[in-house]
């Protein structure tokens, strides 16, 4: 059986960007066209993993070949964090998360507690921030999956995180981290053997996963990052005609509608810095494994973009 391990839907939220922010979503797809793209892909099974929430999950739920699943943004000290999804929850247990999301070791131990299939996403990506070696090092063997196949990332990003979820004993998945359906199913998680969602589930637990699709390009992040702009500026233009649309919000997306056609040169210095961020985090990691761990006290390695290449 196959699905797609890692897809966003319109309950994903706002965008974190910056005055962005104040323009648009992370997505603006409706969670049961994800699930008509994804069936007509030929995923056997649909699930979403908004951040934080399950709330577009659960209007699926009603249907068999669908499991609830999330993508958990665990926070760190200094306001680093790591993105990790839980696949095949219930409310009880988003809400028991979501309560763990700032204490590492109490959701660890929930986890494997509950026996829910886990992984660590996007290892080696610019998208969650600056973070320490130490912060690379928490989830590896702690969890059973790692996202080894993200649809949005470089094929150098899927790499690192293939060696390193190997040398940690951790099964690969894989997603396309879609946040516009024209990417849905691109990449995805094969079950071999299973022919129900309690199969596939178990699978997942016990590490019999097989990532299948395609890594990230450059052309794939211009196409989505022009995709969600033109979904928000009509998201707008409805809501100006309904009334519903606030000053600023107009005013804001009038003043950006101008850089619209420099969208290539933006997803291309984006593109360009998850190469170079990847590249200086897995050195600063096998620089840090292949010596000895810091003694107490010391200061932790941090790596940051902003480090040479």
């Amino acid at each position: 059986m196959r699905s797609d391990l890692h897809v966003h839907s319109w309950y994903s939220g706002r965008t974190d960007v910056p005055v962005l922010d104040h323009v648009g979503r992370e997505c603006y797809s409706d969670p049961h066209a994800v699930y008509e793209r994804a069936r007509r892909r030929g995923m056997d099974l649909v699930t979403l993993t908004d951040h934080d929430t399950i709330e577009g999950g659960l209007r699926l739920a009603h249907l068999r070949d669908t499991f609830v699943s999330e993508e958990l943004t665990l926070q760190l000290d200094e306001g680093r964090t790591l993105h990790l999804n839980a696949y095949g929850i219930d409310e009880r247990q988003h809400q028991r998360l979501q309560a763990r999301r700032r204490d590492p070791e109490s959701l660890f131990a929930f986890l494997a507690e509950q026996q829910i299939p886990a992984a660590v996403n996007h290892l080696f990506s610019a998208l969650t921030g600056d973070r320490h070696v130490a912060d690379l090092r928490l989830p590896l063997g702690r969890l059973p999956l790692i996202e080894a196949l993200n649809g949005a990332m470089p094929e150098s990003h899927n790499e690192r995180a293939r060696l390193v979820g190997r040398a940690s004993g951790m099964a690969p998945v894989g997603g396309s981290d879609a946040h516009s359906l024209a990417h849905v199913a691109r990449a995805f998680t094969t079950v071999p053997g299973a022919r129900s969602r309690e199969d596939f589930l178990a699978g997942l637990r016990v590490g019999l996963s097989v990532p299948c699709g395609r890594s990230g390009s450059y052309a794939r992040l211009t196409s989505e990052v022009s995709r969600i702009l033109a979904a928000g500026y009509a998201d707008a233009g409805r809501d100006l005609f309904a009334g519903r649309a606030a000053p600023f919000r107009v005013a804001l997306c009038a003043a950006l509608a101008p850089l619209l056609p420099l969208v290539p040169l933006f997803t291309l210095a984006v593109y360009a810095r998850e190469l170079r961020f990847g590249a200086c985090q897995f050195r600063a990691f096998q620089a840090a494994c292949a010596r000895p761990r810091p003694r107490a006290g010391r200061a932790p390695i941090r790596v940051s973009f902003g480090e040479a290449a």
